[in-house]
C-alpha cells in the first residue's frame, strides 16, 4: 500500500499564513458590511434648507475625520501585533522621552479638538442666526394639532388630529418662525429638513429657516404631548415666490383677488394646492 504523498512543508507554511490574513481582512469587512454604513453620506441626508446642508456638511466631516484617526489607529496596533509579537521569552527594546512623539501624540489631538469644535461653532451660529426677513409665521402647537398665522394678512391655517395642516412658504427666502405652545410641551420637527424645536407653553421660541427645494415636505411634533401625539402631523409645502404671493392673496382676500384674477384674464393663482385656510382661534 503506497503511503500519501504529501505537500511540502513550505506549501502548508503558506498556505495557513494565506488562511490567517483571509481572516485578517475578512473580519474588518464583514464589520463594515453589517454596519450598514453610506459613503459618503455616512447615514445622513442633505435636506431641503442651506442650515440642513451645513448640519448634513459637518457631519461628512466628522465621519472622514473619524475614519481617518480611526484607520491610522489600527494600522498602529496591527503593525505593533505583527511586528513585536512573542519570540520567546526576549522582551522588546523599550523607548521612553522620545520628545518628538510625545509633542506628536498630545499636539495633533488637541489640535483635531479644536478644529471639530471651531467647525461645529461655525455651523450652529448660522442654525440661531435671525437674518432680517419679510416673511413671518407664527407657529402655536396645541393639543392636538398646529395653527399657523401669517402676521400683517388675514391668513390663518389650522387643523388637529387627522386633519394635518399645511405652512406655505417661498423658497429661497428666510422664513422667520415664532414658536409657541398653548398647553404642554409639544416638538416642531420637519425630517427634511434635518432640524427640531421645542414649542415651550409660555417661552417664545423663534429661529430662521431657508429652504432651497420646492415641494411637500412632512412634519410631526416628537414630543410624547397626550392622547393624540400619534395623530399631530402638519405638512410644509414649498413654493416659488411668485406662488407664494398668489396664495397668500388668495387666502388673505379671496374675493378681491378672484375679482383681479378675471379682469386680468389670467388663470386662478397659478394653482397651489393647498388644504382651506380658516380663521378659527386656539382650541
Amino acid at each position: 500500500m503506497e503511503s500519501p504523498t504529501l505537500p511540502p512543508q513550505g506549501v502548508t507554511v503558506r498556505t495557513r499564513r494565506w488562511r490567517r490574513v483571509r481572516r485578517f481582512v475578512a473580519l474588518p469587512l464583514a464589520a463594515l458590511a453589517l454596519s450598514g454604513c453610506t459613503v459618503p453620506s455616512f447615514g445622513g441626508h442633505q435636506g431641503a434648507t442651506t442650515e440642513s446642508s451645513s448640519v448634513y456638511h459637518l457631519w461628512q466631516g466628522f465621519s472622514i475625520g473619524a475614519v481617518i484617526i480611526g484607520g491610522f489607529v489600527t494600522v498602529l496596533f496591527v503593525y505593533a501585533i505583527i511586528r513585536f509579537r512573542r519570540k520567546g521569552d526576549n522582551i522588546p527594546r523599550q523607548a521612553q522621552y522620545h520628545l518628538p512623539a510625545e509633542v506628536l501624540y498630545t499636539v495633533v489631538p488637541i489640535l483635531v479638538v479644536f478644529g471639530l469644535f471651531a467647525a461645529t461653532l461655525v455651523v450652529e451660529n448660522k442654525e440661531v442666526a435671525n437674518p432680517k426677513t419679510n416673511v413671518t409665521v407664527d407657529v402655536n402647537a396645541f393639543q392636538w394639532g398646529w395653527k399657523f398665522t401669517y402676521p400683517g394678512t388675514e391668513t390663518v391655517v389650522i387643523g388637529q388630529t387627522t386633519q394635518d395642516p399645511t405652512m406655505v412658504i417661498p423658497v429661497n427666502t428666510n422664513i422667520h418662525i415664532n414658536l409657541t405652545s398653548t398647553d404642554v410641551i409639544h416638538g416642531f420637527y420637519v425630517n427634511a429638513f434635518n432640524f427640531s424645536r421645542y414649542a415651550l407653553p409660555g417661552v417664545l421660541n423663534q429661529f430662521t429657516l431657508e429652504a432651497v427645494k420646492t415641494g411637500n415636505f412632512h412634519g410631526q411634533c416628537t414630543q410624547l404631548c397626550g392622547l393624540y401625539h400619534s395623530l399631530m402631523f402638519f405638512n410644509v409645502k414649498v413654493v416659488s415666490k411668485s406662488q407664494y404671493t398668489a396664495w397668500l392673496a388668495s387666502t388673505a382676500n379671496p374675493a378681491a383677488f378672484a375679482l383681479a384674477q378675471k379682469t386680468t384674464g389670467q388663470q386662478t393663482a397659478t394653482q397651489v394646492p393647498t388644504k382651506p385656510a380658516s380663521s378659527h382661534g386656539d382650541n
